[in-house]
């Protein structure tokens, strides 16, 4: 059985787990698929409305999905050795009700997912890629993991994922960030490593795990210290700098202000509960402007691409819905129908009819795997069959790593 994560104290011991709340989380959600399916109405039972779900989205995730499956291979992993591709690719199948060894796609996701199982290093780092895409590698596999846990519940997961949460907290940086490396350094890399950490430890949370709230409220400073005002001091107080335009950036003093550091930003506090930071309003007004930008005079069906790289994609996506309200009524259906013109329809030519093409970083058939696996994720979100996509304010969290209330200027207790 999973440990005892209520404690810094707990990690690596023998201490039972604490299933209460955990457990009902679970349970819920596994009610839900289970009544979805039998109900046999699974792609519009949680939807809010045609909005959120059009036939055209819903033809599109299923082509791209067929995609997946028919390109993946016998091993399992898209022809990639970074288990967070992987990872990404059997989320797709996740987020859209398909779950390990049962109906369409079960061989398709159990072999992506026994990849990563097979692959795992003994002290549960997710990585076999060369040790730089290490903790990149883990935080994206252990989120998944996490989501799988809470819908199955298989025992080989919750081991595995046990020890990769012990590698996350061991790992920590002093400023309560985290490096490229599976080391523990004094200072962590940059935003981008803590937003797939704090994924990571929320989609434990969700799947009945308890982690500390030392690391969470630790993660959470150092957000916040990645926050930078424009046309004023970043060491303003808190008031001077409501008054200007900031946003999330890439490393902190400013570097690199990038849409996906943005969502990245209101990522990490909402899925810990800091609901109203007034940093979120900032960042969420970069992210509607880029959106109009992106998806203005029909880009993505005349350019034939997504309206962002998969990296911020998937990141914009998320912190539009965990914002909710008018933010995720305005701007989803417009990613959505970008995500849906920018997909490649060629019937007569199975290996690309379906996909999305790569963008970013990540080229070749990983890079087309990452691309489609995350184009699929996010027209798969109003189904929220995965456990982290409750919905509203969740108090416990708020109750369990403290609001924003507990924070100084300087992100200090």
């Amino acid at each position: 059985m999973p440990r005892n994560f209520c404690n810094p104290e707990s990690i690596g011991s023998k201490k039972s787990f604490c299933p209460a709340a955990g457990w009902r989380k679970a349970a819920k959600w596994m009610y839900l698929l289970l009544a979805v399916m039998w109900l046999g109405s699974a792609r519009k039972a949680l939807a809010q409305g045609d909005w959120e779900i059009t036939p055209q989205s819903e033809e599109a995730l299923e082509r791209g999905l067929a995609w997946l499956a028919r390109n993946q291979g016998p091993e399992g992993n898209w022809d990639s050795n970074d288990l967070g591709l992987v990872s990404t690719g059997a989320l797709a199948f996740l987020a859209a009700g398909h779950l390990p060894g049962r109906g369409p796609y079960g061989d398709t996701v159990k072999r992506a997912l026994e990849y990563v199982i097979r692959n795992a290093q003994s002290s549960g780092l997710l990585n076999i890629a060369e040790p730089r895409r290490g903790m990149y590698n883990h935080g994206l596999s252990t989120f998944v993991l996490g989501q799988a846990y809470g819908m199955v519940q298989d025992p080989r997961l919750g081991e595995l994922l046990e020890k990769a949460l012990v590698v996350i907290q061991e790992t920590q940086c002093g400023d309560g960030g985290w490096d490229y490396i599976a080391k523990r350094q004094p200072q962590g890399h940059d935003l981008s490593l803590v937003v797939m950490q704090a994924l990571a430890l929320r989609s434990a949370v969700d799947s009945g795990f308890e982690v500390s709230p030392q690391v969470v409220q630790a993660a959470i400073r150092c957000v916040r210290e990645h926050y930078t005002p424009r046309n004023c001091p970043r060491d303003a107080d808190e008031e001077e700098q409501k008054r200007h335009p900031g946003q999330f950036t890439y490393s902190k003093g400013g570097g690199n202000a990038t849409v996906a550091m943005a969502a990245a930003g209101i990522v990490c506090l909402q899925e810990f509960g800091q609901y109203d930071d007034w940093r979120i309003e900032k960042n969420l007004e970069v992210i509607r402007n880029a959106i109009l930008d992106a998806t203005r005079n029909d880009r993505p069906r005349r350019e034939r691409r997504a309206p962002f790289d998969p990296y911020t994609l998937y990141y914009v996506s998320q912190a539009l819905y965990q914002v909710g309200g008018e933010p995720w009524r305005e701007c989803y259906p417009l990613l959505r129908d970008g995500v849906v013109a920018s997909q490649v329809r060629d019937p007569g030519n199975p290996a690309r009819d379906g996909m999305w093409t790569a963008q970013g970083h990540v080229g070749g058939k990983p890079g087309d795997l990452y691309m489609t696996a995350v184009c699929c994720f996010v027209l798969a979100i109003p189904n929220r069959y995965l456990p982290i996509l409750q919905e509203g304010r969740i108090e416990s969290l708020q109750r369990q790593f403290g609001s924003t209330a507990s924070f100084n200027r300087s992100g200090s207790p």
